[in-house]
């Protein structure tokens, strides 16, 4: 969805920076790309590039989790079980929207459990004026279903098809409901 929403901003006359953890997707033309490997790297050069932004559309999924400690060299087996430690790692939508201003967000949602309570959640503990829900069968698949829940928790539109075809209608409606107003 990434790379769709790229397209379509693009082709809607706007400039797309994007953060991208390591994945296998080639990137729009035209897009400036700043690739990162961490959730950590990620946001630093999100809080870096966001301050010359109009908005954020929050689509990818980094990981809410990272081990406590990284070992400096090989574990070799024991024969022991061994304990991995893992901490929450800081939510990248949330921390950007503390110095929000005048800019707009748009979160992403893929919840697999009461997701549309999740989503609300989410809309608020990320200060988003836009959340996406989208289902887990959207991963590794050319197609896609969401459905678009404004601040107030209202469930405003609802796209189903080809990614790229979701992501033009999405941006459309980002563009009317979000870009005019700031």
């Amino acid at each position: 969805m990434g790379s769709a929403l790229a397209a379509a901003a693009l082709a809607a006359g706007h400039e797309v920076v994007l953060v991208s953890g390591p994945v296998q997707i080639t990137y729009p033309e035209g897009a400036e790309v700043h690739s990162v490997i961490s959730t950590e790297e990620m946001l630093k050069r999100c809080q870096e590039l966001f301050p010359r932004c109009d908005g954020l559309i929050g689509v990818a999924a980094p990981s809410d989790y990272r081990p406590e400690k990284i070992a400096a060299n090989k574990i070799s087996k024991t024969g022991e079980p061994l304990k991995l430690q893992l901490i929450e790692t800081e939510d990248i939508v949330a921390t950007l929207a503390k110095t929000k201003g005048p800019r707009w967000l748009v979160g992403f949602a893929l919840e697999t459990e009461d997701p549309r309570l999740r989503a609300l959640a989410k809309l608020q503990k990320k200060s988003c004026d836009l959340m996406v829900l989208n289902s887990i069968e959207a991963m590794h698949s050319q197609d896609n279903a969401v459905e678009i829940i404004d601040r107030e928790g209202e469930l405003v539109a609802g796209f189903e098809g080809r990614k790229e075809e979701v992501a033009q209608r999405l941006f459309q409606l980002i563009e009317l409901r979000l870009m005019r107003t700031i």
